[in-house]
């Protein structure tokens, strides 16, 4: 069936293209097959909408309830496979991101033990390595691999084509690119590459795989079509965060909420099974660990920030400093989004010019800055003694640099004390946030240290955006928030001199708050930090700080992923226009441009030399009634013409589309004419 062409049309446009006469590469770009950085600006759409033409309606009324059976079984065992698949991904990320970055602390605790220099060179070659190893697979192997990938995945599902983001080797340098970015202790997540890595691995799966790579399966082909794998995609996104954070129902409310531009009841079925075989797939994964069998310390990447003992109850007095917790993460927020978009600009338009070995001298520079800074800042702080010990705690005092608890021992001449700035610098970003969030740990971390950090981790994050590495700005986020959420809990307790205050629990609403003004979620972020922390009770509290935070947040831009969209040149089509647009019509739209459009009978010569001289995805088809009028009868999309050529298909009768009454439905094209 000819529809059945059309269903790979993309795919055959390119095999088309490189075969006709005098084609080069650089023509498919200028033919819009193909983004260039001089046409980096003209982006085309994905054909989402189906186009009921007469091959369509023929081949439709020949299928039966059989295959309309088949094929909603395939999509479910489609998001079967892609559950499965970034569940094992997220797994194996954990997996080697806690035993790299385990055994770098070990290592180091070690040699300090005779030389702290030592130990220092250690620990900045160690994170050296794991960062040039990120860039270099991202700059030589996988470009489209850097950065978040969730504002490219959010102009996909909008209907923008943007090339490269669903390869195959985008996918395997997304998943090692993430392992040596965090394990190299940037002030980056694994979050959002998931969210990236998840859409891969649904995409692959629904076009059967890679065939550049010969790893593809026929029997897996069966949604190369733009529509069918926007659902895959949606898929993927919503079992990234849910393998990320180890919360299904916020993966599924992430992809409503943040991604995805086209939602029916009937996906969201297929993404809530996705994101609960994800969850099913962690959960063995970490029974699996706790064995033994992932490392000595494969096993700290799944444990979830459980602050269900913390704070139980809270007065109304405290709500004033809660709700300064939302201001002050709109405001963070809001500067958070303005500066990453003044060091992209910068970074565009001065530094990532001259190549990609600038792109590595970038990444190694500010892996050794991030090295110094958490080494060295730590070095310079006098160590506390421990706190009288309580019976009814499990948290130690003091513990070894990198062995998952409070207390840490860095540079302390006593064996009763402890280093509490080295706590949150010297450890993995999910240990600090874990130490953050404890209850029962009043006074851990004096307001100096937690200054200093929240200051030098805050410059590192804006600075670390958009390196040529994979970059996740969730949990950095969650521990900038987590940090100023403590500061004002400190000042709580010492205000109210309550006993029941914990400053854990300020902590978490100050993750809350910085989420919510960068991002500017607010459902999804919410059943996100109650599913982490495993605590209901704090369910309004975070509520009113992100309710807070993006109405602050919103005064200023908008949000994290809208403006790096922006920047990245994918223009996102809002679900309503502007108030300027509202009164606007389709001449005003086109201004002096005249619409470029086919005759009912056309010639190959005239059909090739139009599909060369532009980058337009679809041409209104035209005919003219007896009295010479112009009408537009149909559409027909670029595809779909280097379809019929491959296929050397000629002239075909096909009946003009008739109105209930009988007759031609004229549509008059002088509407659509800029004159």
């Amino acid at each position: 069936m000819l529809s059945n062409h059309f269903q790979n049309g993309m795919e055959t446009a390119r095999f088309v293209w490189s075969r006709l006469p005098h084609s080069e590469e650089g023509e498919l770009e200028g033919a819009g097959l193909l983004s260039s950085e001089s046409n980096k600006n003209c982006a085309e759409s994905l054909d989402y909408e189906v186009l009921e033409n007469y091959a369509y309606r023929e081949e439709q009324a020949q299928r039966g309830k059989l295959f309309v059976g088949y094929n909603v079984g395939v999509k479910w065992f489609f998001a079967l496979l892609i559950g499965i698949g970034t569940g094992l991904a997220a797994v194996f990320i954990n997996i080697s991101v806690e035993n790299f970055a385990g055994w770098k602390f070990a290592l180091t605790f070690n040699i300090i033990q005779k030389s702290y220099l030592a130990g220092f060179l250690i620990y900045i070659l160690i994170n050296l390595a794991l960062v040039f190893s990120s860039v270099y697979i991202i700059t030589q192997f996988a470009p489209a691999a850097a950065g978040s990938g969730i504002p490219e995945i959010k102009g996909y599902l909008n209907g923008i084509d943007i090339p490269g983001i669903l390869l195959f080797r985008t996918l395997i340098g997304k998943i090692f690119g993430s392992i040596g970015s965090v394990g190299g202790g940037l002030a980056l997540g694994k979050e959002g590459p998931l969210v990236h890595t998840g859409a891969c691995i649904a995409s692959l799966l629904g076009q059967g795989g890679s065939t550049k790579y010969h790893l593809s399966s026929r029997w897996l082909q069966g949604f190369k079509s733009d529509r069918d794998r926007r659902d895959l995609v949606t898929c993927g996104c919503a079992a990234g965060v849910a393998a990320a954070f180890r919360a299904p129902v916020g993966g599924v409310l992430f992809a409503l909420e943040e991604v995805t531009s086209w939602w029916r009841s009937q996906l969201m079925w297929r993404v809530f099974f996705t994101s609960a075989i994800v969850a099913v797939v962690v959960r063995a994964a970490m029974g699996w660990c706790k064995s033994g069998n992932c490392g000595h310390f494969g096993s700290g990447g799944f444990i979830i920030w459980d602050i269900s003992d913390g704070q139980e109850d809270y007065s109304f007095e405290e709500l004033l400093p809660m709700a300064v917790i939302g201001v002050i993460g709109g405001l963070l927020g809001a500067l958070f989004n303005q500066l990453t978009i003044y060091v992209t600009r910068w970074r565009r338009n001065y530094l990532h010019k001259k190549g990609s070995r600038v792109k590595i001298y970038e990444a190694c520079l500010i892996s050794v800055i991030t090295s110094v800074i958490s080494f060295g800042l730590p070095l310079l702080r006098k160590c506390s003694p421990c706190p009288d010990s309580d019976p009814d705690s499990e948290i130690e005092c003091p513990r070894a640099p990198g062995m998952y608890g409070n207390y840490v021992n860095f540079y302390c001449s006593k064996d009763k004390e402890y280093n509490d700035l080295a706590t949150i610098f010297f450890n993995t970003q999910d240990d600090a946030i874990r130490n953050l969030f404890s209850a029962k740990t009043i006074h851990e971390f004096s307001t100096q240290s937690l200054l200093t950090f929240l200051v030098m981790f805050y410059t590192l994050a804006v600075v670390t955006f958009g390196t040529a590495v994979p970059a996740g700005q969730f949990v950095p986020g969650i521990m900038i928030g987590s940090t100023y959420g403590r500061l004002v809990g400190i000042f709580t307790v010492n205000h109210y001199k309550k006993l029941n205050i914990e400053e854990g629990t300020y902590a978490l609403l100050g993750a809350a708050s910085f989420l919510g003004g960068s991002m500017r979620m607010t459902v999804s972020l919410c059943v996100i930090m109650v599913e982490i922390t495993n605590n209901l009770k704090l369910l309004p509290l975070i509520m009113l700080v992100l309710l807070i935070s993006k109405a602050v947040g919103d005064a200023f831009n908008e949000g994290l992923y809208e403006e790096q969209a922006r920047l990245r040149g994918i223009p996102l089509l809002e679900s309503r226009p502007k108030y300027e647009m509202r009164k606007m019509t389709a001449r005003e739209a086109c201004g002096n441009q005249k619409v470029l459009s086919l005759p009912r009978v056309v010639k190959v010569a005239d059909v090739v030399s139009i599909l060369r001289c532009n980058k337009h995805n679809g041409f209104p088809v035209i005919d003219h009634t007896r009295n010479g009028e112009p009408l537009v009868i149909g559409i027909m999309l670029r595809s779909h013409l280097l379809v019929l050529l491959q296929s050397k298909i000629d002239f075909q009768h096909s009946p003009l589309p008739c109105d209930p009454k009988g007759g031609s439905r004229a549509i008059r094209f002088t509407i659509f004419s800029a004159n």
